[in-house]
């Protein structure tokens, strides 16, 4: 049987009820009509998932720039959906959680995953710390981080959690190496349909002598049908013929382990030559997650010498940095100097906005 954007699997069923394409057309009039904000959103997805139309559009976060509003094939989004269910071994019959919202691609391929696949998905409301049956068992969900970090004492009833939309702190994967559920971080974006690789971060296998596999690196592993290389600047490019025409060429300073793996180190937007050092920040920014309760970012400025100097900025008090605060840095990811602002300048997704934010200390 062909698999397009006009099947739905016999087996799917949404909020426990099966639904045929009429009846999810129904549905989704109810929902935009009558429901919800989360509701009406999941509402005006259907109406286009289920149109004539070969392509859905889609709204970009604006992480890296300004938002906008990308066609994705709704072709590319089954064979997305149909690349996740070949990873995760997820079956026919199996149970899906679904709490993000659908404005973005996260929350409308939870959905497409479940028509395609003939997952069995329950919609709940896309809070901070989603409210869900926590003695029902289920396969499969997709969280921020945050939503992960508020529901760890309930997660244990989910076998597989893909995080994605933020990194993951250090604390919270330490936290998780107590929990049953297996989570894996995300990587891709808007243009590659969701994720087109993921990182286990917990449940690894034993040693010897009884401790946990944490301190052997994990990379991110590719899903089926894509390759990747490095471009001059050892940014990643991806080839996914089923997901994109064209080949993507990100951003993201990588390194290539195998054919199938690859080790995320950093944007290339923000990487810093200092000395003739490359820094990257987010690296640093990891090793200081839980030293600084505000929110904070690793900059530069211009330097006679050095060519660029690591800057600390952060939102609201400079009180809370004190030279300990920096002990786990090597000696150059050391900031030079600390600076305040009363308050970010965020993108359209609430992430800190950089450069716009950088620009307004006047320091260059």
């Amino acid at each position: 049987m062909e698999i397009n954007f006009k099947y739905i699997n016999e087996e799917f069923k949404f909020n426990g009820f099966h639904y045929s394409n009429e009846d999810l057309l129904e549905l989704a009039y109810s929902y935009v009509k009558e429901g919800e904000l989360y509701q009406k959103e999941i509402g005006n997805f259907l109406f286009s998932w289920l149109n004539e139309a070969d392509f859905v559009e889609v709204k970009t976060s604006g992480s890296t720039g300004k938002p906008k509003s990308v066609r994705i094939k709704k072709d590319a989004m089954v064979n997305s959906a149909l690349a996740t269910g070949e990873f995760f071994n997820l079956e026919a019959g199996n149970k899906a959680l679904h709490c993000l919202p659908t404005q973005f691609i996260a929350g409308k391929m939870m959905l497409v995953r479940a028509m395609i696949l003939g997952l069995e998905i329950d919609i709940v409301e896309p809070t901070s710390k989603p409210i869900f049956d926590y003695n029902k068992a289920y396969h499969f969900c997709a969280m921020i981080p945050l939503q992960l970090q508020n529901c760890l004492e309930k997660c244990n009833s989910i076998k597989t959690i893909i995080v994605g939309g933020a990194s993951v702190s250090n604390t919270l994967k330490e936290k998780i190496q107590n929990i049953e559920t297996n989570v894996y971080e995300t990587y891709g974006m808007t243009e590659t349909v969701t994720h087109i690789a993921l990182k286990k971060l917990n449940n690894f296998p034993s040693l010897r002598g009884g401790t946990t596999k944490q301190s052997v690196k994990s990379y991110f592993k590719l899903l089926s049908n894509i390759s990747i290389s490095t471009d001059e600047r050892d940014c990643l490019v991806i080839n996914a013929p089923k997901l994109s025409e064209e080949k993507i060429i990100t951003n993201d300073i990588v390194k290539i382990h195998s054919k199938t793996e690859f080790e995320w180190l950093g944007r290339f937007d923000n990487v810093i030559n200092s000395g003739g050092l490359k820094l990257f920040p987010e690296q640093i920014e990891a090793k200081l997650h839980d030293k600084i309760p505000s929110r904070f970012f690793i900059a530069s400025k211009p330097h006679d010498i050095l060519g660029e100097q690591l800057i600390l900025i952060i939102e609201e008090n400079a009180d809370y940095v004190s030279p300990a605060d920096f002990s786990e840095l090597d000696k150059h990811e050391k900031p030079k100097q600390t600076y305040t602002l009363k308050e970010f300048i965020e993108t359209s997704s609430g992430k800190i906005h950089r450069q716009k934010t950088l620009e307004l200390l006047n320091i260059s």
